[in-house]
């Protein structure tokens, strides 16, 4: 890890810039996964970056290397500072960086179990427990888990005077059995697809979900799909669960808020952003019992942190309050397009990558009603969970998400077991026919380490919590 003095006289040579800043991170991964009673997959490795950016006149100069030796470090600031220079003259656009206070600190997120001092046959034992019990019925053809250990170490030095090391240690993990009878293809995971959850604790995070526990619950879901029948299309009154929830929040909510999108910066790639800046304060985006937040404080989150990588606090605060969009997740140099301060959420994958507005934890409040009470005021309707597919447009506008199971609801009870549910809609007007959130009873906290934006792409490790909610008049297919 480089030294403080070394990378505060490295800023020092940098005179001709407005400003500057250096990361170094040491990236640990860890996966293992079994499939149908054998080893899938096993790798363990161990990335080390150091990146410079700098700021010359109106121009961004980055540079990044994997040699973070003292010398390394200082012709990656000498080359980002050509970079930037060079940037600058073909600048159009002025830049403006809101302001940041100097920070000292040094900041861990709390584990009780050390990932990495697990014995891999240790985990491998827990996954075999975990998927064995599901084999045995021939209609099951796959069955597979997986465990997923992170740490990253990030030290942040800036011409602004901040010095802060960041160290996040995190845990996930999932199980899924597939199960085939003809032409009928059906699967179940827990606790979510997409490799399982993911909380910043240790493997005490493991131990709770209780894999083994859940198996056959899973498999018996996955087969009680085969022979459920479809989903019927047509209008009804939709009860969104807590899982599902999230990655609509995710998608729908998370990245249109993201102002680099609004502003076109990233629509190249990424798309941009239906919420425009003329709407802020102004845009009724959901019923007035909608409030979504983005809250980098909340403790075991994946998506939590001190600072950003622009040096600025975590922070929570809203981005739509009462069914208003009242807000966008902004960086020091993107906030003062709105006339605002940066609320901390620019981050970059690793050293590697330059910093670019991700999504935090970005969160649905819960409500005030008990969800059986929701269930129960639903006359006809399909509850759904778990997510299985999804479309939306390059605006965040038009969406379709399919979800792994759902249930039927008839005079205010659960009914039938349903297959392949799939709905529709449009953004805005699927968040305002929301009428009921359920408490906090059913709130919770999703990571999905798998978010994907940037050129070159970045991989993000973000969260969303949710509870689940009612929308009425719902488009199935």
């Amino acid at each position: 890890m480089p030294e403080r003095a070394h990378l505060e006289d490295v800023l020092k040579t940098l005179t001709s810039a407005r400003y500057a800043d250096i990361r170094y991170t040491a990236t640990h991964q860890q996966h293992v996964k079994v499939r149908n009673g054998e080893v899938d997959h096993l790798s363990s490795t161990v990335d080390r970056a150091v990146g410079v950016r700098v700021l010359v006149g109106n121009g961004w100069g980055f540079a990044a290397s994997s040699d973070v030796s003292e010398e390394s470090i200082r012709r990656t600031a000498a080359r980002a500072l050509e970079v930037a220079a060079a940037s600058n003259l073909a600048s159009t656009q002025p830049i403006a960086l809101s302001d940041v206070e100097p920070f000292v600190a040094r900041w861990e997120s709390p584990y009780a179990i050390d990932p990495w001092s697990v014995p891999i046959a240790k985990k491998l034992e827990h996954l075999m427990n975990a998927t064995e019990p599901m084999r045995g019925d021939a209609r099951i053809h796959q069955v597979s888990g997986e465990i997923s250990c992170y740490r990253q170490e990030k030290t942040f030095a800036s011409s602004a005077g901040s010095f802060i090391e960041q160290t996040t240690t995190q845990m996930g993990g999932g199980i899924e059995a597939v199960a085939i009878e003809g032409d009928e293809f059906q699967r179940r995971t827990y606790p979510n697809p997409f490799g399982g959850d993911f909380q910043a604790e240790g493997w005490e995070f493991i131990e709770r979900l209780d894999m083994p526990k859940k198996a056959l619950e899973v498999r018996d879901e996955a087969l009680a799909l085969l022979a459920a029948p479809k989903a019927p299309a047509g209008r009804f009154d939709l009860i969104v669960g807590s899982a599902q929830l999230a990655l609509q929040v995710h998608e729908s909510c998370g990245h249109p808020t993201e102002l680099d999108r609004a502003m076109g910066l990233e629509i190249s790639l990424a798309g941009g952003s239906f919420l425009q800046p003329s709407m802020l304060n102004h845009f009724r985006y959901g019923s007035d019992i909608v409030n979504i937040v983005a809250d980098a404080t909340i403790p075991g989150s994946i998506g939590s942190f001190a600072f950003d990588d622009d040096g600025v606090p975590a922070q929570r605060f809203h981005l739509v309050e009462n069914g208003m969009f009242v807000g966008y997740l902004t960086g020091r140099d993107t906030a003062p397009f709105i006339g605002r301060a940066s609320n901390g959420t620019v981050r970059a994958e690793s050293a590697a990558r330059i910093p670019i507005i991700r999504m935090t934890n970005i969160n649905l409040e819960p409500g005030d009603a008990k969800l059986a009470d929701i269930i129960a005021s639903t006359k006809r309707g399909i509850f759904v969970e778990t997510n299985k597919s999804w479309s939306i447009d390059d605006l965040r506008l038009n969406f379709q998400f399919g979800c792994e199971v759902a249930w039927e609801i008839e005079n205010g009870k659960l009914g039938r077991m349903l297959k392949n549910p799939l709905y529709t809609g449009n953004t805005p007007d699927f968040w305002r026919s929301c009428d009921a959130i359920a408490d906090r009873s059913s709130w919770q906290i999703w990571g999905l380490p798998n978010c994907g934006k940037g050129d070159p792409m970045q991989t993000m490790r973000v969260a969303h919590g949710a509870p689940a909610a009612r929308f009425r008049n719902v488009e199935m297919g």
